[in-house]
Formats: C-alpha cells, sequence, structure tokens
C-alpha cells in the first residue's frame, strides 16, 4: 500500500468514529484490538513460521495486568502500560521451553498453555475467580476519562503503534534472518542466524501486541472474567491472519474486518424471532470453518496477497 492510499485508509478511519451509533462504536473499538492482535500471530506466523492457538491467553495476561492494579487505586495509565510488559515477560519465560518445539507440537503446547491459564484464573480468588472482576476503572489519560469515542481513538492508536512496530520489524536486519529461518532453518543457521533467539524475541514481541490490546479491552469492558478469553479466541486470531495474508502488514487489518463483520452480520441473523439459542455460536464456528477452507484451498497466501496479484492467485485470466 503506497503513502497517499495509507494516508486516506487512515483519515476514514479516524473520521469514523462520530458517525457511528453506539453499538456499530463498540464493534469498530473490538475489530481494531483484534487487528492488533492479529498482527502479532502474522508475525509470528508469517515470519517466524511458528503457529501459535494460545494467544488469546496473552491477550488475558495484558487485560489482567492491566485491570487488578487499577481496581486497588494504581492509576490506569500506568496500568495500561504494565499491560504489555507482563506479557512480554510471561512469553519470555513460557517461550523459552515451548519454541523448542515446532509445528503442530508448538501448536498445542500453546493451546495448553491457554487451557491452564483459563484453569488457574477461575480458581485464583485475587483475580475474581470463575465470577470475574468487577469494578474496573475506566481509563483516565492526562486527566480525562475515556469515553466510547475516546476508547475508538486509544484502539485506532494502538493498533497504529502495532503496525509501525511490525513494519520497522519486517524491514530490519532480524526480519530479514525470521524470514530466512522460516524458510529453511538449517540453511539460516549455517548462515549465522541466532534462530533460537530471532524467534523467542518475535514470540514476545507478538505477546506484548496481544497484551496491549489486552490491556485496553479491560478498562473499555470495565469486566474481566476466565469466559472474556476462551480457547475459540485464539482460533478467531489465527483464521484472522491467514484470511487476511500471513506475511503482510495490510492482512491481520483486513482478515480481522472480513471476520468481525461477518460475524457480527451471522449473529444478528441468529438473534431473529424464531431462531434457536445455539444459532448465533452455531454460526460463527460455519463462518470461521468456511472461510479458512476456502482460502486454504482457493487462496492459500490469503485475501491481500490475491488482491494485489490476482494473476498468480487465479482471480483472473
Amino acid at each position: 500500500m503506497n503513502r497517499w492510499a495509507l494516508a486516506g485508509v487512515a483519515v476514514v478511519t479516524l473520521a469514523l468514529p462520530p458517525l457511528l451509533p453506539e453499538r456499530h462504536l463498540a464493534t469498530f473499538v473490538l475489530l481494531l484490538l483484534a487487528a492488533t492482535v492479529t498482527v502479532g500471530v502474522s508475525l509470528l506466523m508469517g515470519y517466524a513460521g511458528q503457529v501459535s492457538l494460545g494467544q488469546a491467553s496473552f491477550y488475558a495476561i495484558g487485560a489482567y495486568a492491566a485491570a487488578l492494579p487499577a481496581v486497588h487505586g494504581v492509576p490506569s495509565l500506568l496500568g495500561l502500560v504494565l499491560a504489555p510488559v507482563a506479557a512480554a515477560v510471561a512469553a519470555v519465560l513460557l517461550g523459552a521451553p515451548l519454541l523448542r518445539l515446532r509445528g503442530h507440537h508448538l501448536a498445542f503446547a500453546t493451546l495448553a498453555v491457554q487451557l491452564i491459564l483459563l484453569s488457574l484464573l477461575a480458581q485464583a480468588d485475587w483475580a475474581g475467580g470463575a465470577i470475574g472482576l468487577q469494578g474496573i476503572p475506566r481509563l483516565t489519560i492526562l486527566g480525562f476519562e475515556l469515553r466510547d469515542l475516546g476508547y475508538a481513538y486509544a484502539a485506532w492508536s494502538v493498533l497504529a503503534i502495532a503496525l509501525l512496530i511490525a513494519r520497522n520489524v519486517v524491514d530490519s536486519r532480524p526480519g530479514r534472518a525470521l524470514r530466512a529461518a522460516a524458510t529453511s532453518e538449517t540453511a539460516a543457521a549455517a548462515s549465522g542466524v541466532a534462530v533460537g533467539r530471532h524467534r523467542l524475541a518475535v514470540f514476545t514481541l507478538s505477546a506484548a501486541l496481544a497484551g496491549l490490546a489486552g490491556g485496553v479491552y479491560a478498562f473499555y469492558l470495565g469486566y474481566l472474567s476466565p469466559g472474556s478469553f476462551p480457547v475459540l479466541l485464539s482460533i478467531e486470531f489465527v483464521v484472522m491472519a491467514v484470511v487476511g495474508g500471513l506475511g503482510t502488514l495490510a492482512g491481520p487489518v483486513v482478515g480481522a474486518t472480513v471476520i468481525i463483520l461477518l460475524v457480527q452480520l451471522l449473529n444478528t441473523l441468529g438473534t431473529q424471532p424464531g431462531m434457536p439459542d445455539y444459532a448465533p455460536s452455531v454460526l460463527s464456528y460455519a463462518v470461521y470453518a468456511l472461510l479458512l477452507i476456502t482460502c486454504v484451498l482457493y487462496l492459500p497466501k490469503g485475501l491481500v496477497p490475491a488482491l494485489r496479484h490476482p494473476r498468480k492467485a487465479g482471480i483472473t485470466r
């Protein structure tokens, strides 16, 4: 995307929040936060060749790290700063042993991490237990308490920071080393690339981005529970990254937009009179499965690469 197109997208998305009704503004905020987490997933999967099915665990760690100090009187802005730090520290501690695994072994290990975390949170009375953590104050910046519109711009800023960091990482020497390691670990190691160190670094960075988004999420909703971070959420982040296009900067944003809007549409359809109670969840599972299968079969590199190079993707003859 050239600079003028990028500036146009930025202007449109900045002008959009005041025009949205309240329920659509909530969708806008959650979409931007999901896109922020997906930027990290795309870095991890697209550039480091590692699959994580537990990214929502770092989203949860960031959310609780921001909310817990705030409910005990610590300034909420300091809690927001702690969110990515806590997620990054957790990623370093977990990533050192986990990243020795490869492929589906790593994917299942990260999934297990999330299941263990959710179980621990449900038993932790200091974190609200299964009932959840209530009374989380709103985010206050320079004396101004954010309202719904303020959270839209906070989420926009968080996504912009994530994209800026990702772009600098991709264009840097470590970014090139990561791409080399994802293509051939043996060849990269033979060329002097510290494969393990680079993978741990990008694993930590992706966790920090998820943690930062989690911090905003905690203050926006004002309530957290283990049920706020189901395993399906991690699957959702992976589907967003794959649908949008792994290894691209625009892919996570496009993927998150497509998935969130489709799920919202199906939720509206599933809550129509006469539909069974389980219709919204069943329709959500269905859209994840159909989009993932369609992309793998017909657009293996995702929407963004296919739109950039339609002939290679077989869209045009």
